[in-house]
């Protein structure tokens, strides 16, 4: 990253876009011009800004997107939980409920930038590591008690459906490790970029790691391949809790906490760019010219985001269509293009091919998640329909 920035200032000056904004008078953004995000710069520096303009670009905002209406359909999950504790039989539905989220989030959203969320993304992650602890502990918990489901660790699906569900469980594990976007977008929020990247992606990571496979592995031990989307479905059977209600109770509140801070985290950006295309720089950011066009852009985003969210409430299918359209290009395919262009390794060399290989593999591979999750959610349509209360 060093030799692309050397040459920042004058990329900055000579292409004024989109990627290259001129800089706030609000206070620093994540992609200020003096500020871009690292995988913002290596665009610059490797393919140009049309590439970053035009595809980079969209497939970042389009995966922030896709997890603000992911987050969405979570909360609005976990509150029916919570309702169903208390209610086994309550007439309220899942659209509802996510409606209810939706407000919720309509509040968090005007939270002015990515500065203002700093305690939020330390909260988060508290609440992150609460959570999984708690859905770990509970399905040991579940698992050795006598109130143990029968266990079922064959595969169900055979042939074609089998097939698809592989490549759809690798879009939704590209989409579990893919979190290091937010890193790599607040990378350059202040010198020096690589060493911050490099700390930032190492935390995320440590995270992910002990929060998926912990999850993941007591819940597959404990529930077989009845094991839900939300291994926290899997706790109440019948309207029954399989284990201490105050206990499930307390896990769906650390759950609708982080995903609530998690949801304005990724809504952030596109808050940023739509702000700086409707924003007066010659007023204060507090101005009723600014404070109306902020109210009305980010209240549309969360709106459009939460009727998604109520439509199509499939959570493992919305992360699959993240992993397939856009964490696999982003994480796995582009970077090592860019790299081939911008450095220019010997195409002799075993990095050269090295890189190729990996971009033509994992390009494939996001082709056939891409099929599998659009598939997914199309036969999970028609079996549930539209605002389906699942």
């Amino acid at each position: 990253m060093g030799t692309i920035n050397e040459h920042r200032e004058e990329e900055l000056r000579l292409d004024p876009t989109p990627l290259n904004p001129s800089p706030s008078p609000f206070g620093p953004s994540p992609i200020d011009a003096q500020k871009l995000d690292a995988g913002a710069l290596f665009v610059l520096k490797s393919k140009g800004p049309r590439w970053g303009r035009f595809y980079v670009g969209p497939i970042q905002f389009a995966v922030c997107y896709g997890a603000v209406v992911g987050c969405t359909l979570l909360g609005g999950q976990t509150l029916k939980f919570i309702y169903v504790l208390s209610h086994p039989n309550g007439p309220m539905k899942l659209y509802e409920f996510v409606a209810i989220f939706g407000i919720l989030m309509l509040v968090l959203a005007q939270i002015p930038s990515f500065h203002s969320l700093r305690h939020i993304n330390l909260i988060s992650l508290i609440l992150s590591l609460c959570y999984s602890a708690c859905s770990t502990a509970g399905a040991i918990y579940v698992g050795n008690s006598s109130k143990a489901p029968p266990k079922d660790y064959s595969i169900t699906n055979e042939g074609a459906s089998r097939l698809f569900g592989i490549f759809n469980a690798i879009s939704i594990i590209a989409t579990t490790y893919g979190n290091g976007i937010i890193p790599e977008i607040q990378a350059t929020l202040a010198p020096p970029v690589k060493g911050k990247m490099f700390k930032g992606l190492c935390v995320c990571y440590m995270v992910v790691t002990a929060t998926f496979f912990s999850v993941a592995i007591s819940g597959y031990w404990a529930f077989g391949n009845q094991a839900a989307g939300t291994v926290l479905s899997n706790f109440l059977v019948g309207g029954k809790s399989l284990v201490p209600k105050w206990f499930l109770l307390m896990t769906n509140i650390f759950t609708l906490l982080q995903v609530s801070a998690v949801g304005v985290v990724y809504l952030q950006p596109m808050n940023e760019v739509l702000e700086r295309k409707l924003a007066d720089t010659k007023s204060k950011q507090f101005s009723t010219r600014n404070v109306i066009p902020r109210l009305v852009s980010r209240s549309v985003a969360v709106i459009v985001g939460t009727i998604i969210a109520a439509m199509l409430p499939f959570f493992g299918d919305i992360n699959a269509l993240i992993g397939a359209f856009g964490f696999m290009p982003l994480d796995f395919v582009l970077p090592v293009v860019f790299y081939n262009v911008a450095f220019k390794p010997s195409k002799r060399g075993l990095l050269f091919w090295g890189n190729t290989c990996i971009a033509s593999v994992f390009s494939v591979v996001a082709l056939m998640g891409a099929i599998s999750a659009v598939r997914q959610i199309i036969l999970d349509a028609k079996t549930y329909r539209l605002f389906a209360d699942v």
